[in-house]
């Protein structure tokens, strides 16, 4: 039952002003306080037992998250999850705004002076303002947030770690006017340590001739040989693949990706890496990707074009310690050919792949999802099914304490044209070998967990000086193999 309405007027006018500005304080404060005192005592109870219930929810949120933080953000990156979490948040602003409302009925302005009438009468709407903005706003990063997984991630089956590590094939693609279909531009496989997230990126020229295909795929059945016929030059490479599988789509029944299908297994054929996921990004997109996270710093050796070959070269980023490179500068600096070789810019990819895995704070992710999202949307496309987000988002958080190991197929080492596959294998085993030796404890893992102890050294040497060998001095220069990417994006 109601509380009986005190009479207020043996009260002072400054203590009934107090008391207004007290009644609404108390309702920011702890929501329902003002009604325990001063109006229904029901009805505050039951508010008090919503903020405690959602409050424990919290609790316990947080403290799941401190034992299990990769199934805590599977679950709370759910779609279902996220739209329920939109409606409390949407339900939690028109309670509190009733609240404030009530709660400046029973302060009783009309028995204040006017100045102090006006006074409690603005606050109580900033606070309303405030209050319900803050939560309508957040409700709507939380729609973001469940459009954009059940835009980009699907519902495909996950892919178990094999070896203890989860191997992503990350494309770059270049779709334009000025060319034939798809072609990735750019392929590196990024793999990861499924405990301690510790990453080793490895590098495929897009010239790569010959590549093979695992036994029994059609593709190895169309090219037992490897991927090659007569007089097909620049239509046998690598990154012709992708056009290849696309355009013969009757060699994929069923599969919606064909290009993608195809080249996964010629670069496990390559790699012998199995390759759990793939992701792919449009070059022409990833500038507004790197706008949206405001851009990334980079020590550059040697002055990159902006333009060439088909197009006239528009100007240059310079080169300097600690370059600034927003969406457009960024992207050329990645994707130059001009003056340079297709090694050397795979050299500077692995440069820009580093500085975001660095570079990216969770807290410029939550300040600037709404736009990273959005770009997200319009650039990537990937199999990683969307109850895998929180694993490697729990990886990603890891691997940006610890310094990233490369290794490239590519010249004098590999020769492109007439590749030895076999060296590259061997090679890649050794580069993830050496990678794994620098965490104690490391015998695999299925990524649900990120408690491996860690090597004192590989937590705190210095990037730069990770590597035994002399790493090169310019990120434009090609590096077969190094211990340390950030070895190679040094001015």
């Amino acid at each position: 039952m109601p509380q009986e309405k005190p009479d207020l007027r043996n009260l002072r006018e400054p203590v009934r002003f107090k008391r207004a500005l007290t009644l609404l304080l108390m309702t920011l404060i702890l929501p329902g306080s003002a009604q325990i005192v001063a109006g229904s005592r029901r009805a505050g109870r039951w508010v008090w037992r919503v903020v405690f219930g959602l409050i424990a929810i919290i609790v316990f949120l947080i403290v799941l998250g401190l034992i299990w933080r990769s199934g805590t953000i599977n679950f709370l990156a759910r779609p279902g999850t996220l739209r329920l979490v939109q409606i409390i948040l949407i339900v939690l602003a028109i309670g509190w705004a009733a609240l404030f409302i009530d709660a400046y009925r029973i302060s009783q302005p009309l028995t204040l002076e006017r100045n102090h009438r006006l006074i409690t009468s603005i606050l109580d709407g900033v606070l309303i303002f405030v209050v319900v903005g803050a939560l309508v706003y957040a409700s709507v990063i939380v729609n973001t947030q469940r459009d954009f997984v059940a835009s980009v991630f699907g519902s495909g089956k996950s892919s178990k770690a094999e070896k203890g590590r989860y191997n992503v094939l990350m494309m770059g693609g270049d779709s334009g006017a000025d060319r034939i279909g798809t072609r990735p531009d750019s392929m590196t496989v990024a793999s990861i340590d499924a405990d301690t997230g510790r990453t080793v990126l490895i590098g495929l020229p897009r010239n790569l001739a010959k590549v093979p295909f695992p036994a029994g795929t059609a593709m190895a059945k169309q090219f037992p040989e490897g991927f090659m016929w007569n007089k097909c030059a620049a239509e046998c490479l690598l990154n012709a693949v992708y056009t290849y599988a696309a355009n013969h789509k009757a060699l994929f029944p069923g599969d919606p990706n064909p290009g993608e299908t195809a080249t996964t297994q010629a670069i496990e054929a390559v790699t012998g890496l199995k390759i759990n996921y793939f992701v792919l990004i449009d070059l022409a997109g990833f500038r507004d990707l790197l706008n949206a996270v405001g851009g990334i710093t980079l020590d550059i050796g040697k002055r990159v074009p902006i333009g060439g070959g088909s197009s006239p070269i528009k100007g240059y980023i310079e080169a300097g310690k600690n370059q600034h490179l927003d969406g457009y500068h960024a992207l050329w600096f990645a994707r130059s050919r001009a003056e340079s070789s297709d090694y050397e810019r795979m050299a500077r990819q692995k440069c820009v792949m580093s500085a975001m895995l660095n570079q990216l704070s969770p807290s410029t992710v939550l300040t600037k999802f709404q736009g990273i999202a959005s770009a997200s949307k319009q650039v990537v496309k990937t199999d990683i099914p969307a109850g895998e987000l929180g694993t490697f988002t729990d990886l990603a958080l890891d691997a940006k304490k610890l310094p990233v190991s490369s290794f490239s197929a590519v010249p004098p080492l590999i020769h492109t044209g007439d590749p030895d596959f076999a060296l590259i294998r061997t090679k890649v085993a050794e580069a993830i070998a050496k990678s794994e030796s620098l965490d104690k404890g490391g015998s695999g893992g299925d990524g649900k967990t990120s408690t491996t102890p860690r090597s004192t050294t590989s937590t705190t040497k210095k990037p730069s000086t990770g590597s035994t060998k002399k790493p090169t001095a310019s990120p434009t220069t090609p590096a077969t193999g190094v211990d340390d990417v950030a070895s190679i994006c040094k001015a």
